[in-house]
């Protein structure tokens, strides 16, 4: 069996629909590896509940509902998900519960950040979160959350459990470790040069990221397909917007 990731979704906003249809899969991977697929993972920006979108989410779960699989995701920071405090949490059997969103077909659910998961065979650490640049929008409008950030709880949670538990598979985030991010970062970009967008999410990452081992970190945000070998620290660091990313028996095919 095998694993899908794909980047940032935004509930459609700008046609990413298309490169995760049953028919784009096919045609990327063949019939034959479409159908060892048993999960999904979009990592973050799902943009599932957003207020006032019920039938457009609606569409989205009858198309993705032609693949037989289920789609996880990861919390990004554009996620109505952050500002609701009444998603029940389902036990699918892959270690920690997850924030159910869609029970009926297709099957749709976040997973916690700060989490590890056993997905197929693979031992995951879940992240999530990032900076939103355009927050002097968020603050006229109130459209994005708090929780974009993780809480104190959650980071102390976390790093008490990095302790006992800080070896695994493949890392799984919405945005990358701070110095992944600066090499793909326009230098005249905001979030490269001025205060006010320094990412908390991105700095936490790059201290995680020195406190664990595991084989590659897969993560979108960035609107950037693009991939980074670091020789030191010996890992890879995969950011997809329009490729995705197929792994089967630990070899991740990128298209």
């Amino acid at each position: 069996m095998s694993i899908l990731f794909s980047g940032d979704f935004h509930s459609n906003t700008d046609r990413e629909l298309s490169l995760i249809t049953k028919s784009a899969l096919i045609k990327k991977y063949t019939q034959t590896n479409f159908d060892k697929i048993k999960y999904h993972i979009i990592l973050g920006d799902a943009g599932f509940l957003w207020p006032g979108n019920h039938k457009t989410d609606l569409f989205h779960y009858k198309t993705l509902a032609h693949r037989p699989f289920p789609v996880l995701c990861v919390i990004g920071n554009h996620e109505p998900i952050l500002g609701l405090t009444n998603i029940p949490e389902v036990d699918i059997g892959i270690g920690e519960k997850v924030l159910l969103v869609n029970k009926e077909r297709t099957f749709v659910a976040y997973l916690k950040r700060g989490k590890i998961y056993n997905i197929d065979g693979y031992r995951f650490l879940v992240l999530g979160g990032a900076l939103s640049i355009d927050k002097e929008d968020r603050i006229i409008n109130k459209s994005w959350w708090e929780q974009e950030y993780w809480s104190e709880k959650e980071k102390s949670n976390l790093f008490r459990l990095l302790k006992t538990n800080n070896e695994f598979d493949y890392v799984i985030t919405h945005t990358g470790p701070n110095r992944v991010n600066q090499i793909i970062a326009n230098p005249k970009d905001a979030i490269n040069n001025h205060a006010k967008f320094l990412d908390e999410v991105a700095t936490l990452n790059e201290t995680i990221d020195s406190q664990i081992t595991y084989k590659q970190w897969l993560c979108g945000h960035w609107h950037e397909d693009f991939y980074y070998y670091d020789e030191n620290m010996n890992r890879g660091y995969q950011y997809l917007y329009r490729q995705t990313a197929l792994l089967d028996e630990n070899k991740i095919v990128v298209l």
